[in-house]
C-alpha cells in the first residue's frame, strides 16, 4: 500500500507540472523525503550529451565537471541510461569497484533511474544517500516505477518548454524593439506577459510615422500560443504595410481585416487604431471590437472616449468600421491598451475600463514612463494574471512658453517691458 501511494502521489504531482523545472521541484519534493535522500539530480540528453537540469544537496562545482558528459562515457550515470536498466549502488565499495578511478559525491549509496520514454532516452535522475542504503526488491521496483512517471512528464515539459521558447522569440521577435522619436510628441509602450499558461500571447502595439501624422495601434489575438503570436506578426504587419501607403484609418483596419480573413484565420483579433496629427491635435480613431481608448486632460480629468466600433477582425470581409475625429489639447495623454491591463475577477468590464479611466487622472501628470509604469504596477497587483498586457501612451506635447525678462529692483513686481 505504501509503494502505490507513493506512485501515485508523485504520478499526481506531475500533472500539475508544466516546465521541466516544475517537473524537477515536484520530483524533489516528492522523492527525497519519501524514500530519505539527502541529494538529488537530474540531466537531460541533448545532443547525445548530458546536461544537468537541476539539482538539490549537491555542490554546483561537483556537479559542473560532469557537464556535457557523452552518451558513450563509462560512468554510473550514462550506463544506466544506455541499458535502459535502473543502477543501485550500496555503498563506496561497491561503486569503485565498479568504476576504478571515478570521482565519488560525498554520498555512501546511490540510485541512478534511466530516464526512457517513447523508447528515447530522455535524460537520468540522480538519487544520492548521506549514510549507507540498502534498497530491498520493493523499493527497487518502486524507484524503477517512478522513474518511467519522471520520463513522460519530462519529455512532455520539455516539448512545452520548447514550443514556448519559440513563441517567446517569435513574439519577442515581431514586437517594436523601440518607439520612434517623434517632434511635438511623447510616446511609450509597455508589454508584459500572463502568468499562467505559455505567458505569451497575441496582444502588440505600434508606432508608425506616416509623414507628417503618426499612426497608433493596440491589439489583441486571442489564445496564448505560438498561434497567436504568429497571428499577431501578420497583423501588425497588414497594418504596418496599409498604415504607411496613406491609406484612411477606416481602409487600414477594414483591409486588414479582408487580409486576416484571406489568410483563413483560426483567431479573432480587435485592435483599436488612431492616427494623429502632432501639430494640430486632430486624431481620427477605428476600433474593431476593441475596449475604448482613454484620454487624460492637461488639468487631470480623463474621460473614456464614447468612439463607435465595427466587429473584431476575422468575422465578416464586408464589415464596416466608423472612423471618428476629435481634437487633442497640447498636454493631453490618449492610452491604447488591452483588456489584460483591467481585467479582474468578479468585475463588469465596464466598471474595469472606469478603474483604469480613475487612476489614469490620479497618476497621471508627470514623466509619461512613469505613468506607464505606474498603471502597469496597478495591473500587477495580483499575482495570477490569465492575460498579457499591451499599453501604448501618447502625450501631446505642450507649446513652448514663451521667456520673461526678470524684474528690475525698482519695477516692483510686474515684468520689465
Amino acid at each position: 500500500m505504501g509503494s502505490l501511494y507513493r506512485v501515485l502521489t508523485l504520478g499526481s504531482a506531475l500533472t500539475e507540472a508544466v516546465t521541466a523545472h516544475e517537473v524537477f521541484e515536484a520530483v524533489a519534493e516528492q522523492l527525497l523525503p519519501a524514500f530519505g535522500g539527502q541529494k538529488l539530480a537530474i540531466a537531460v540528453v541533448e545532443e547525445r550529451r548530458l546536461r544537468l537540469l537541476d539539482q538539490r544537496g549537491y555542490s554546483k562545482r561537483f556537479l559542473a565537471r560532469f557537464e556535457g558528459t557523452p552518451l558513450h562515457a563509462r560512468l554510473p550515470v550514462t550506463d544506466a541510461l544506455t541499458s535502459g536498466a535502473p543502477l543501485f549502488v550500496e555503498s563506496r565499495e561497491e561503486l569503485l569497484e565498479t568504476y576504478p578511478g571515478i570521482m565519488v559525491s560525498p554520498s555512501n549509496s546511490w540510485a541512478f533511474l534511466p530516464l526512457i520514454a517513447s523508447n528515447r532516452p530522455v535524460g537520468v535522475c540522480l538519487l544520492g544517500f548521506d549514510d549507507v542504503h540498502r534498497f530491498p526488491d520493493e523499493e527497487r521496483g518502486v524507484l524503477t516505477a517512478l522513474g518511467g512517471l519522471i520520463a513522460q512528464a519530462l519529455e512532455r515539459a520539455r516539448l512545452y518548454d520548447a514550443e514556448f521558447a519559440l513563441a517567446r522569440g517569435l513574439q519577442n521577435a515581431l514586437l517594436p524593439h523601440r518607439l520612434p522619436t517623434l517632434p511635438g510628441l511623447g510616446v511609450t509602450g509597455r508589454y508584459l506577459p500572463g502568468t499562467r499558461g505559455m505567458d505569451i500571447g497575441g496582444d502588440w502595439y505600434d508606432v508608425i510615422p506616416t509623414g507628417d501624422e503618426v499612426a497608433l495601434i493596440v491589439g489583441d489575438v486571442e489564445g496564448h500560443n505560438v498561434a497567436a503570436a504568429a497571428a499577431m506578426g501578420q497583423l501588425r504587419s497588414a497594418v504596418r504595410a496599409f498604415a504607411t501607403a496613406g491609406h484612411r484609418p477606416s481602409d487600414v483596419v477594414a483591409n486588414t481585416n479582408r487580409l486576416h480573413m484571406d489568410l483563413d484565420p483560426a483567431l479573432l483579433a480587435s485592435c483599436c487604431y488612431a492616427r494623429l496629427h502632432p501639430r494640430s491635435g486632430v486624431v481620427r480613431i477605428v476600433r474593431a471590437g476593441h475596449l475604448p481608448p482613454l484620454l487624460r486632460l492637461p488639468d487631470g480629468h480623463a474621460e473614456i472616449l464614447d468612439v463607435p466600433g465595427g466587429p473584431l477582425l476575422g468575422i465578416d470581409a464586408a464589415a464596416h468600421f466608423p472612423e471618428s475625429e476629435l481634437r487633442l489639447v497640447p498636454g493631453s495623454v490618449l492610452a491604447l491598451y488591452t483588456d489584460g491591463l483591467i481585467e479582474r475577477r468578479d468585475s463588469d468590464i465596464g466598471s474595469d475600463v472606469d478603474r483604469l479611466r480613475a487612476s489614469l487622472a490620479r497618476m497621471g501628470g508627470g514623466r509619461l514612463e512613469d505613468l506607464a509604469d505606474a498603471l502597469l504596477r496597478d495591473a500587477c497587483r495580483s499575482a495570477d494574471r490569465a492575460d498579457d498586457i499591451a499599453l501604448l501612451l501618447t502625450e501631446c506635447a505642450p507649446p513652448p512658453q514663451t521667456a520673461t525678462k526678470p524684474a528690475s529692483a525698482h519695477a516692483g513686481s510686474g515684468p520689465s517691458p
